[in-house]
């Protein structure tokens, strides 16, 4: 929904950017406690340690587990963090250490811990309770905990056997309002000599459910396609829709590849259904040719987890627009 770049225009604010140190860390490509805190060490490098040599020579002195493993710009003359994933040989040390340091920055920030769901992947099965307990010691900083699984990301913080239970507080995303977005989209086909048919624009919206990503995608490849002074119609948007589909094939059929063959007749169930209620029904089981409301019923908790489904007030759909579309077209 756009919560990534939501948090970059609001970092970019001057009541923000000149009050606060802003850092953010996307954690979605790493899959170990030490690829975390490589990641967090370096983006609290690169936003912090960077404004000011006495904040740089803060930084080294501080985290002394990693002293040896700083590299050197000559021609700036000033240290780099030049750290590897084999040089953190502590990690819990080192993470108290990055903590320490926030704590002590002339500034108050502003953290940001992009697809913060990702450390339930992690093997290492005490990260949750480590980051908790050093977050709520910190009197220097803020967070934000954003992610893009939904289910996985209430599961942390709604579920009393966690530790960030109630931790936070909950800012959803909707989707933006159908007529701003519509009046924002033809504002720039304006700006720049061409026009946007409102229905084109309606088309994209609702076959993507207002998900901003995708009517973003579309919408910018629309803007490249419609010469000045010329008009985009919902017949230029269709073909546009096509394209991105047959372009997102492979990637799905990938994506598809990893789920058992329970979990796709679950999954295509779903899909024709458009929304289920009650999966475990016998009848729901009957219809679709599903093995048992046993077997529907662990299909669709890998489902949830892989987040190819979500649930919302016990009503089951497909998670994303783009699969949801895909299947469509194979009908």
């Amino acid at each position: 929904m756009g919560k990534t770049a939501l948090v970059d225009f609001v970092f970019d604010k001057p009541a923000i950017k000149d009050e606060y140190i802003t850092i953010t860390v996307d954690i979605l490509h790493t899959t170990t406690f030490r690829e975390f805190i490589l990641s967090f060490g370096n983006a609290v490098f690169d936003s912090v340690a960077t404004r000011s040599k006495k904040l740089r020579k803060q930084f080294i002195t501080l985290l002394k587990s990693l002293s040896a493993s700083f590299g050197y710009d000559p021609l700036q003359n000033t240290p780099t963090f030049d750290v590897k994933l084999g040089d953190i040989l502590r990690p819990e040390y080192t993470l108290a250490e990055i903590f320490e340091y926030l704590e002590n920055v002339d500034k108050r920030c502003l953290v940001v811990i992009d697809e913060f769901q990702q450390i339930t992947r992690y093997p290492e099965k005490n990260v949750e309770a480590l980051l908790r307990t050093h977050i709520q010691k910190l009197s220097n900083a803020n967070f934000v905990f954003a992610g893009s699984r939904r289910r996985l990301m209430e599961e942390m913080f709604f579920s009393s056997k966690r530790p960030f239970f109630q931790s936070a507080k909950l800012i959803k995303l909707e989707a933006i309002d159908r007529e701003v977005y519509k009046d924002f989209a033809i504002g720039h086909f304006k700006q720049a000599g061409k026009s946007l048919d409102s229905d084109a624009f309606y088309h994209v919206y609702d076959t993507f459910f207002g998900v901003t990503f995708y009517v973003q995608r579309i919408m910018k490849d629309a803007f490249a396609e419609t010469s000045v002074r010329a008009k985009c119609d919902i017949k230029s948007i269709k073909q546009l829709i096509e394209k991105f589909v047959s372009e997102s094939d492979s990637y799905i059929r990938e994506q598809l590849s990893f789920i058992t063959e329970p979990q796709k007749e679950l999954l295509y169930a779903i899909h024709a259904e458009g929304k289920v209620q009650s999966i475990t029904s016998s009848a729901f089981n009957r219809k679709y040719s599903l093995r048992s409301p046993s077997s529907t019923q662990s299909a669709a908790l890998k489902l949830l987890e892989y987040d190819l489904i979500t649930r919302k007030e016990k009503v089951y759909s497909i998670t994303d627009p783009l699969l949801n579309l895909w299947l469509s077209r194979r009908r």
